[in-house]
């Protein structure tokens, strides 16, 4: 009872209730925090990660341009039925080239994460298309318009130095081939050999099977590189971070 009128006091007394609160905000928040500043890098580095290629990148902004993180997230919680359902869990390195980061708090579709080599590029098509006709129950809107909408790359250059600002490592080599590596990578006739030496483990093919570069293109090269760049066969977390 002692304690509990003690209490009592402390909640009916509305400054020495804020200035508690206060301080238990404050000290949670320095240890949170202030172990952050005495750490090179919060983000462990992964082998296999990579800065989007071109195309990719161009995809990566139409992915956003529409509003796709709005219904989709790309972040596997490490829980069980995530894991299960969508594969291993998000790293933090796998968004570490990401402005902004899609990882989200709300979906009404599938997580993304992991999407990359799930699906053909065919069904993707189908799906962007039409999303009804591969899946009745969806209540995603149609994006057949991006078949139809060409892109040359012109401007591809500017928003890779634009990212690298930010602190994307793009090379000046990255930079001088931008035009070409974004061409090369949806024409599997084309020689390639800079664009993967640039890019390791870039997919090279024409995405949509249709003549030209679309935005269909761009956005599935994004969506099928989703969650390959890991190896998560041989991926061993670093626990002493």
């Amino acid at each position: 009872m002692a304690f509990l009128d003690k209490h009592k006091k402390i909640e009916t007394h509305a400054t020495l209730l804020l200035v508690l609160a206060f301080l238990v905000v404050t000290i949670g928040g320095l240890v949170e925090i202030v172990p952050l500043f005495y750490l090179d890098n919060t983000i462990e580095k992964v082998q296999g990660m990579r800065p989007y290629t071109p195309l990719e990148l161009a995809g990566r902004m139409i992915y956003v341009r529409e509003g796709c993180y709005l219904c989709h997230s790309q972040m596997i919680r490490p829980m069980r039925d995530e894991v299960e359902r969508y594969g291993h869990y998000s790293l933090a390195a796998e968004s570490m080239y990401d402005h902004p980061a899609q990882w989200g708090s709300e979906r009404q579709g599938p997580d993304l994460a992991r999407v990359g080599g799930r699906y053909s590029d065919h069904w993707h098509v189908d799906h962007l298309t039409n999303p009804q006709s591969v899946v009745p129950e969806s209540i995603m809107p149609k994006y057949g318009f991006l078949s139809d909408t060409t892109i040359d790359g012109k401007y591809i250059e500017d928003l890779m130095k634009t990212n690298r600002e930010v602190g994307v490592p793009y090379t000046d080599d990255e930079l001088a081939s931008a035009k070409a590596d974004f061409a090369a990578q949806d024409n599997p006739d084309a020689d390639s050999s800079g664009l993967l030496a640039r890019y390791p483990k870039a997919n090279v093919r024409n995405f949509d099977g249709k003549p030209g570069i679309t935005e269909m293109d761009a956005l599935i090269a994004y969506l099928q590189v989703l969650g390959t760049m890991v190896d998560f066969s041989t991926f061993i977390p670093d626990k002493t971070r």
